[in-house]
């Protein structure tokens, strides 16, 4: 049976018969290809733009809509150095023929929003976060880049700022993921942005009768997740710490991790539902653009100990569905767990699904069908 279609959908169908979703790259499924394929539930028959597409590490959605690439995909190596080619992405987005389409969708991380689209058509970029090499974390992507690269990025990088500030112009409305990217396109592009939360499939979560007394951690073992901090908390907490993830920090976190902290790279979709619902708490380190691990959590009826920055600040209501600490430091940590422990009788797993249920899909769709509206 057919999905019901609100009138309001069915009217922007109607005036947008043609549609292109413009995505920076399709080599993984993560938050981003989430977004593609909600939009794609919007707009069934709408076709996909990339620079480089991957289709057997893609969804069925993604993959049953045409997908049609930049001439970045026919670069050597694409598949796996795209990013190498950044600085001909500009020039690869804007030979993208949009002719025809009455509705241009970007899905804006890397570069996605310099697409020229039809005088006449409407594009709405949604943004996961402006391209953060090239702004917020410019100085620690130099810093771990090769001795050539870091040699050219200044000239490289200076030019494509001031690609990726014209662009932003080009875009008719603008739609950010969080307050944080809100502001962050604000101080970037110089432009307001309308904020719809991405989707989160918190109907695949619930909670447990059997709550363990382990902490849980969930993440890329990248430095800016900052999972050495859980590593360093817990050493000294002595308290139980499940992680799972993998990453270029992942073997130096084991070496350093005291014999109360375990270690599990992947977990197929059970295993990630019995760690969420079992959990004494999620223990949330990095500083997210929005942040979907917190909200999976919540859906599950656990509560979050967050870092009090970025997207966790939208999700995470404090003494209701979790505690933020205000320091990336162990000591900080540290004093918000002790605090957690003291607060937790009082913590309602109930208000916790609440609140998560914010971020359903189904929110996701009202925000969309209203900025478009």
């Amino acid at each position: 049976m057919a999905e019901p279609v609100s009138p309001a959908l069915e009217s922007l169908r109607a005036r947008y018969p043609r549609v292109a979703i413009i995505h920076y790259w399709l080599v993984t499924m993560r938050g981003g290809e989430r977004v593609v394929e909600r939009l794609l539930h919007l707009f069934p028959h709408a076709d996909i733009f990339t620079h480089v597409y991957v289709p057997e590490k893609m969804s069925d959605v993604i993959r049953s809509r045409p997908v049609k690439t930049s001439f970045i995909s026919r670069l050597p190596g694409a598949t796996k150095h795209y990013q190498k080619y950044l600085p001909l992405m500009p020039r690869a987005l804007e030979e993208l023929d949009l002719r025809g389409y009455d509705l241009v969708l970007s899905s804006e991380s890397g570069p996605a929003k310099g697409v020229i689209a039809a005088p006449d058509a409407l594009h709405l970029s949604y943004v996961h976060s402006p391209m953060r090499y090239l702004w917020d974390h410019y100085h620690d992507y130099r810093e771990t880049a090769g001795t050539l690269t870091r040699q050219l990025m200044p000239l490289l990088f200076h030019r494509l700022r001031a690609w990726d500030t014209a662009s932003a112009a080009r875009v008719d409305r603008l739609v950010a993921n969080s307050t944080f990217i809100r502001r962050r396109i604000a101080r970037t592009w110089g432009r307001d942005a309308t904020v719809v939360h991405p989707p989160v499939a918190t109907h695949l979560f619930g909670p447990s009768a059997n709550v363990e007394p382990h902490y849980l951690w969930i993440g890329q073992m990248t430095p800016y997740k900052r999972a050495d901090l859980a590593v360093e908390a817990f050493n000294r907490l002595g308290l139980p710490l499940l992680m799972v993830g993998d990453g270029e920090m992942a073997a130096e976190l084991r070496r350093r991790a005291g014999p109360n902290i375990r270690f599990v790279e992947r977990l197929d979709l059970r295993g990630l539902q019995n760690a969420y619902a079992t959990s004494r708490a999620l223990v949330f380190t990095a500083e997210e653009d929005f942040g979907i691990v917190p909200v999976e959590a919540m859906a599950s009826g656990r509560p979050v100990i967050a870092f009090g920055k970025g997207g966790a600040l939208d999700s995470v209501v404090p003494q209701v569905s979790g505690l933020f600490f205000n320091q990336q430091t162990p000591e900080s940590l540290i004093a918000a767990v002790e605090t957690f422990e003291r607060w937790l009788p009082d913590f309602d797993p109930a208000a916790a699904i609440a609140q998560a249920q914010k971020f359903a899909p189904e929110r996701f769709d009202d925000g969309m069908i209203a900025a478009l509206a």
